[in-house]
């Protein structure tokens, strides 16, 4: 069955989507289903896209197509909005540069199906799925009278009331109302009454926590600005904008465009039309020399109305619902939504450590049965169908409210969505299967071309029972993520997206493995599915625990009871307890192994030393190889060595800075001047790489760096502008490196670039060097969410060397070779990851300059070596699987 998976959009959420897509496109089981990419950009084009876009890391790095943008000199990001307005010739032009623009009326001629993973205004609001009614392609989840509901607060509101759901107090505030009353007080006042002085302002049609703040006792002024937020408009004024420096300026105008958090384009102001961020800066820029008033900008897509709710203390938590063959919903062990912030809005849900889930919610047995009960009753009256997520609270009182109904959930690997699924058994793979199947039983019940959507259920229907009947040979691969590096939770990441692609295909049988522990004794645990999606390494390590123990959760063993008659349809076998594994028995298990390791231990042999003891064969770099990438300082020496440029470095010594700190300190400043980069000389690839700007920093740096206790000292953590959240290793020693910058080179840029080996026939390594990878850090360093996480950072690839094609391809040639014999000189095997900084000189001169080498890069669905693969003809699936090959015929030939 052909699937056409609908993503990114024009909500707000489209970069959500955009990954969410990418999931569902690749986790579809492939014996089942071939997935068909979709991309809806913000205009409303459908585009057939090419495989390669949908490994981008945003949107952004390829729509709009590079040769569309226009000049931004201040580097602003730019969507297609900003290109102003496109005929539908110009639309159909730019599709072509990324695939094929379709019709709808030609949709059946390229899928069967439609699998929404749209988000916000037009993708669940019945928009789309009306449109898809009109074409008679079935599609995935709620119909189109639920989907309008499930985006309406201000609806949801009435209906809850209605239906004697628990509700809390609310108003709403009318546009034309607001801006008709000079007196805001009046509306506080009214909130204070009706609604009291904590309480949160919304968006109503908006999806995931956009446009939201939450208030305490406000001021009117502070009441004024959450309003003008949720109605999408912006206020400026001259004082404001004349007040601020011009880096200030630039950072206002990139916080107003960007649609997480700001408005977006395009702006109204006056009836002028405002596009692009270039003209946004110059607009403001020409009128305040001759205004003095503030004005309002206005966003096209904003809010007739704003909804005023009560805030609610007590747990927060987060419900999927699904239905039965019967149509009967079933709500999943809830999850309990444990913030970093008091807000759960946008950052907090998408961005790894913003916040904690935890599953069940932690309640007693009847309360959580209760919560489970309000979400199925209020799935039901609402009218959805398939799936939902219901979100609410639980008071201290046991009083529950439900305030948020959404009829499509975000399909990041390890969201709810999954999470919960997880918990009855069901695998990514497996759970998309049965989305599909239920919402083609669902558009049945409509009525509407039931003739042709009942041969596609029973072909599917068919295939499943086939499929598990025949209960093919697959190879068995353990794929071994987590350790107890500061880059473990990246790990568990790269780990699952591994288990995810290997689980949907025809040829692997992928089991998860976490690794604990110490250097001096390493721990397996084979782990079920629903411990593998938990949070983070640390969480996963204690569930392994509790599991162990025998602490399961009783309203586990119940829902998974209720969901029976469901999971078998999907799953062969369900299992939900870990099992501690020696080496030995590992290889019992398992074919093969692939390390999803970051960090110590697996990028330093260590683990591959345990591995050839019992014969298995492993993806990446030999023992000896991965001994020396691992180490930063001895890497640089021998590339040095071999006539390869590399950054001036030292290490600096814990020992040494006991002996005298002053001298410490006093020593490194002679040799390296202000701003310099300290990093650990041991570790992975983003862990406390910190650019270090004064002696105050340094000290900062060397007092956590050295420190003996695990917490960190809070004075020094806010010198350097730790996260709370953020990993900073203790060391014995530390690697300081001059900062590279751009000295006197006509061109300069950060780039990474990935490679594949493989052997020929006479068993010879072979190096494929993949184009790099420009990288663009929005602080002068990479974060680690930059560089992993979907949606997060900016990777252009191929690299932006030259505006002319044949003198980039020159440029691009010379800095590949330059990196190939990187990998030679360091003996790099299988595939890797190696950073650098390429300056380009107007004489033609290009100057390579590498600064690290990862022998077991991030493989989150994010990272751009699936980017770089792409070009050279790899899905993910068989670049991962080119890897495996690799090992494998490492170890015949060691053994011949």
């Amino acid at each position: 069955m052909k699937i056409g998976i609908f993503f990114g959009g024009a909500s707000r959420e489209r970069e959500i989507s955009f990954a969410g897509g990418r999931t569902v496109y690749d986790n579809l089981d492939k014996n089942l289903f071939e997935p068909v990419p979709v991309f809806v950009d913000s205009l409303g084009t459908f585009i057939l896209l090419d495989w390669q876009y949908v490994y981008k890391g945003t949107v952004r790095d390829f729509y709009p197509p590079i040769q569309t943008l226009p000049e931004s000199p201040n580097g602003f990001q730019i969507y297609v909005e900003s290109l102003g307005d496109l005929t539908e010739e110009k639309k159909t032009d730019i599709a072509s540069l990324v695939g094929k623009r379709i019709q709808p009326q030609d949709f059946k001629n390229y899928f069967d199906f439609a699998f929404l993973a749209l988000h916000g205004p037009y993708g669940e609001d019945g928009t789309i799925q009306g449109l898809l009614e009109w074409y008679g392609i079935p599609y995935s989840g709620s119909g189109i009278l639920p989907s309008g509901i499930g985006i309406n607060k201000t609806a949801q509101k009435k209906l809850i009331t209605q239906n004697d759901q628990q509700t809390y107090k609310s108003l709403v505030i009318n546009r034309k109302e607001w801006f008709a009353t000079e007196d805001k007080g009046k509306f506080l006042d009214e909130i204070n009454n009706k609604v009291g002085s904590d309480f949160v302002v919304k968006a109503p049609n908006q999806g995931s926590s956009i446009g939201i703040t939450l208030l305490s006792s406000p001021t009117i002024k502070a009441l004024e600005s959450a309003v003008l937020k949720s109605f999408f408009i912006q206020p400026i004024s001259s004082i404001d904008w004349t007040g601020m420096h011009f880096d200030q300026r630039l950072a206002w105008v990139r916080d107003l465009t960007d649609i997480k958090t700001g408005i977006g384009l395009p702006v109204y102001h006056q009836n002028e039309k405002i596009s692009h961020p270039e003209e946004l800066y110059s607009y403001l820029e020409e009128y305040f020399v001759a205004n003095h008033h503030e004005i309002l900008l206005e966003n096209p897509d904003g809010e007739y109305e704003v909804l005023v709710e009560t805030k609610l203390g007590g747990k927060e938590f987060s419900c999927i619902v699904i239905q039965d063959e019967k149509g009967n919903p079933i709500a999943l062990p809830p999850t309990e939504i444990v913030k970093k912030t008091e807000l759960f809005d946008y950052r907090s849900k998408y961005l790894p450590g913003m916040s904690h889930k935890v599953t069940p919610i932690n309640l007693p047995e009847q309360q959580i049965e209760n919560i489970r009960a309000a979400c199925s009753r209020l799935y039901k009256e609402l009218l959805f169908n398939v799936y939902a997520r219901i979100d609410g609270f639980v008071t201290e009182q046991g009083e529950i409210f439900l305030n948020d109904p959404n009829t499509t959930s975000g399909m990041m690997p390890s969201s709810f969505f999954f999470h919960q699924a997880a918990e009855i058994g069901m695998n990514p793979s497996q759970f998309l299967t049965y989305i599909v199947r239920t919402s083609l039983i669902e558009r049945l019940r409509s009525g509407k071309n039931s003739y042709w959507t009942n041969l596609l259920l029973e072909g599917l229907e068919h295939k499943i029972e086939k499929h598990k009947q025949e209960g093919t040979e697959k190879i068995r691969v353990a794929v071994i993520m987590g350790g107890y590096s500061s880059e473990r939770h990246i790990s568990v990441e790269s780990g699952r997206n591994i288990f995810e692609k290997l689980s949907s295909s025809t040829k692997y049988k992928p089991f998860p493995v976490f690794l604990t522990g110490s250097d001096e004794s390493l721990e397996l645990y084979e782990i079920p599915v629903n411990i593998m999606l938990k949070d983070n390494a640390d969480d996963i390590k204690e569930n392994i625990r509790a599991a162990l123990a025998g602490e399961k959760h009783p309203i586990l063993k119940k829902i998974v009871e209720e969901a029976k008659a469901i999971t078998d349809t999907y799953v062969e076998k369900a299992t939900f307890q870990p099992e501690k594994l020696n080496f030995e028995q590992l290889a019992q298990k398992a074919d093969e192994v692939f390390i999803a390791l970051h960090g110590r231990p697996g990028e330093d042999g260590r683990l591959q030393v345990e591995l050839e003891k019992v014969g298995l064969p492993y993806n990446g770099s030999s023992i000896e190889s991965s001994k020396i990438t691992i180490n930063k300082y001895e890497t640089n020496e021998l590339l040095a060595q071999n006539g390869i440029k590399v950054a001036q470095h030292r290490m600096a010594n814990k020992t040494d800075w006991q002996a005298n700190e002053l001298d410490f300190y006093d020593k490194l400043e002679r040799n390296f001047r202000y701003p310099f980069i300290a990093k650990p000389a041991d570790d992975g690839c983003s862990s406390a790489v910190k650019k270090i700007k004064n002696r105050n920093e340094l000290e900062a740096f060397s007092h956590l760096m050295f420190r003996e206790q695990e917490e960190k000292e809070p004075g020094w953590a806010n010198v350097l502008q730790l996260k709370a959240n953020e990993e900073f290793p203790q060391k014995k020693a530390f690697l300081v490196e001059t900062l590279i910058e751009k000295g006197g080179a006509d061109h300069f840029l950060e780039v990474t670039g990935g490679l594949l080996t493989r052997h020929n026939s006479k068993g010879e390594r072979v190096y494929e060097m993949f184009e790099a990878s420009e990288t663009l850090a929005s602080g002068g360093i990479l974060s680690l969410e930059e560089k992993f996480l979907a949606g997060e950072g900016q990777n252009i690839t191929p690299a932006r060397y030259d505006r002319d094609k044949s003198r980039r391809q020159k440029i691009s040639d010379k800095v590949k070779a330059e990196l190939k014999k990187t990998a030679e000189v360091l003996n790099v095997e299988g595939y890797c990851r190696i950073d650098a900084f390429v300056h380009i000189y107007e004489n033609g001169d290009v100057e390579t300059t590498v600064i690290e080498v990862n022998s077991l890069p991030g493989m989150t669905p994010a990272t751009c070596i699936f980017h770089q693969s792409a070009i050279n003809g790899y899905k993910p699936y068989e670049f991962i699987d080119a890897i495996l090959e690799y090992g494998k015929a490492r170890r015949s030939l060691v053994n011949s």
